[in-house]
């Protein structure tokens, strides 16, 4: 089972003074940064990234560093809120990092007063039928969603509801939906230029059916079009279809591997990657003297490979943050349906190699 993360400093903090203005104890205002230090024995950074926290979350409003913050008004009088979470995968199956990302915005949701649960199934569990997925979640009320990793199809309808719904990561471009999560396309543009730069031409990017179903997304668009800029004829053999499954993905490697062996593997899910990798270690074929490997998540599992898997990267605590406001926004009946995506970069590593 995954860890749930340690709250830092400022965020027991903000839990401390949190719990007191939902008990009434400031019903107006808080001290200012120096008098609260004083009194609950922190320094002035740590009351100041507290009360930054609170300031994320809607509960209070102003800045300054002597000057006392005033709650919310909305704060006393709104009702919390019920927020459903609807994961892409079960919780075991989740890459560790994503797992932690969801469990710090539970943290921030609990603490901020909101009634926060998981669907009992996840999109895999219910074979990513739209039509199963409605009738799951209306099974399951809330009053805001938060979609993880949502096919376009999925995220289509979730865009045509009146209900709050937030995609976090997923398919969402062009669609009137809040959305946040990384922005992979520079990052996917540098690796396949890196690639193709070390001499790779027969580059394949392994891609879940959601990302290639019912057209490619973003990132799989921009690797396409990279190799065509670099007079790549592209087609079905660098992004192919395939069953997601154990099997599928085997049957995927057999394939290729017979026919005409690429050089270059782009995958786009951690599980993904380390099957391909003991694949190709059962059958003597080495990383990266024969064939390269990036993988597109950012999961610490890949962190205690040595040396370092190539890979793309990203921050995600801006990610929790606008999942935070964008709850404290529903709560006070302002929901944005805005794309709010954070920079994410290609880190070169002893995975990749020249032809």
């Amino acid at each position: 089972m995954n860890s749930v993360p340690r709250l830092s400093m400022p965020e027991r903090v903000a839990a401390h003074l949190r719990e007191g203005i939902h008990q009434g104890r400031w019903r107006e205002r808080l001290p200012g940064v120096a008098r609260l230090a004083v009194e609950l024995d922190v320094s002035r950074h740590t009351a100041r990234r507290a009360l930054q926290l609170l300031e994320t979350e809607g509960l209070l409003s102003g800045r300054g560093l002597c000057r006392s913050r005033t709650i919310a008004a909305q704060t006393l009088s709104e009702h919390p809120l019920r927020v459903g979470i609807l994961a892409h995968s079960s919780l075991l199956e989740l890459q560790l990092k994503t797992a932690q990302t969801l469990a710090q915005i539970q943290q921030q949701l609990a603490g901020a007063g909101h009634e926060v649960f998981v669907t009992p199934k996840s999109q895999t569990e219910l074979k990513h039928d739209v039509r199963r997925i409605v009738n799951h979640l209306r099974a399951h009320p809330a009053d805001a969603w938060i979609v993880t990793s949502g096919s376009r199809p999925l995220l289509e309808w979730c865009a045509a509801q009146t209900l709050p719904c937030l995609a976090l990561y997923g398919r969402s471009s062009g669609l009137a939906l809040a959305r946040s999560g990384p922005d992979k396309v520079p990052a996917f543009i540098a690796a396949t230029r890196q690639l193709v730069e070390l001499g790779h031409r027969r580059i394949v990017l392994i891609a879940r059916h959601a990302r290639r179903h019912p057209t490619p997304g973003n990132v799989e668009r921009a690797f396409l079009g990279e190799l065509a800029a670099h007079g790549i004829a592209t087609g079905p053999y660098h992004l192919p279809d395939w069953e997601e499954s154990p099997a599928g993905l085997a049957e995927l490697l057999e394939n290729l591997f017979q026919r005409s062996p690429p050089t270059a593997l782009i995958i786009d899910d951690t599980a993904h990657y380390l099957a391909t990798a003991e694949f190709l270690a059962r059958r003597g074929i080495r990383v990266p003297l024969q064939v390269s490997l990036v993988s597109t998540d950012d999961d610490h599992l890949l962190a205690w490979c040595y040396p370092g898997i190539a890979h793309i990267k990203w921050d995600h605590a801006p990610i929790v943050r606008r999942v935070v406001r964008w709850i404290a926004a529903v709560r006070r009946g302002m929901p944005d349906r805005k794309i709010i995506n954070f920079p994410a970069e290609f880190i070169p590593g002893g995975s990749i190699g020249p032809l």
